[in-house]
């Protein structure tokens, strides 16, 4: 039996109300390893971007996709009420992972 594969649209902060990044994967632990280890040229090495403060686990990649382009369209408020609904005090999720 084929396993489903199982893919994470997340949020990265800087600090507490800090910068937002935005991404999706398939690797969740991986990515934020490489965000944080400055693998990656880009913003969020340049704005120091690397602390995991929320994610959500789909299915299926087309619908992941949907959901980070609807989170990068939402109004900064809206991406801290969420990220604040289920982790309020900023906490970095990266060791629960």
């Amino acid at each position: 039996m084929k396993e489903e594969k199982q893919y994470y649209v997340y949020i990265l902060a800087s600090k507490r109300n800090g910068t937002l990044y935005i991404g999706i994967t398939s690797n969740l632990a991986d990515r934020v390893f490489k965000h944080r280890s400055g693998a990656y040229d880009g913003f969020t090495k340049k704005y120091k971007v690397g602390k995991l403060v929320y994610y959500e686990v789909h299915g299926d990649v087309y619908g992941a996709i949907s959901r980070e382009k609807q989170l990068k369209d939402w109004k900064r408020n809206w991406k801290i009420q969420l990220i604040e609904k289920n982790n309020f005090v900023w906490r970095d999720l990266f060791n629960e992972i």
